[in-house]
């Protein structure tokens, strides 16, 4: 019976959060901050994520040096590293935040939001082996050159997109024909 009226007052605490209107935030004193010492989970939206150091090229520099692909290497490394947190925090996440609720209608929403998280994270994994695709081809010496035509994709678009395999030219005409496809 004491799961019974925890599941109850569980869901009754979760019809309330629902219900109740949000309400101008009161300010609060810092001892009362301090007090609580509650910190929620922080969703990180793109525009919050780390943004990286742009590489300023010396004059007379050639076209990806060694001071280059080390600057994309370290880009590229700390963007996985950072998406991998990313991916741990949704899954502790998600197996802390099991719970049943008896309203079907919580329940349909519990479970779009966890279905719309894993569509994230799949997408995060696919970022994930594109960047070590990426940083297989620093390695052999094809990083910074189109994949199609074998020009060079340009240090603003690779730091913009650090996992550009085309320059701007052959990504366009990509972009065509896939629009001319889809008609």
């Amino acid at each position: 019976m004491a799961e019974k009226k925890s599941l109850m007052e569980k869901a009754m605490a979760a019809a309330k959060k629902v219900i109740t209107k949000p309400t101008a935030k009161k300010a609060t004193s810092p001892k009362k901050v301090a007090a609580k010492k509650v910190t929620p989970i922080k969703k990180v939206t793109s525009s919050e994520m780390k943004q990286f150091k742009s590489y300023i090229p010396k004059k007379n520099e050639k076209y990806m040096s060694k001071a280059q692909l080390k600057h994309f290497v370290k880009i590229l490394n700390d963007w996985k590293i950072e998406l991998s947190h990313d991916i741990d925090r949704t899954v502790s996440h998600m197996q802390d935040d099991v719970t049943s609720y008896a309203d079907p209608n919580d329940r349909a929403s519990q479970e779009s939001d966890m279905a719309l998280e894993l569509r994230n994270r799949d997408r995060e994994r696919k970022l994930i082996k594109k960047i070590n695709d990426t940083l297989r081809l620093i390695e052999n010496d094809d990083y910074g050159y189109c994949m199609q035509c074998g020009e060079e994709i340009g240090l603003n678009r690779l730091q913009a997109r650090p996992t550009a395999t085309l320059c701007i030219d052959c990504k366009t005409l990509d972009e065509i024909r896939e629009k001319q496809m889809a008609k």
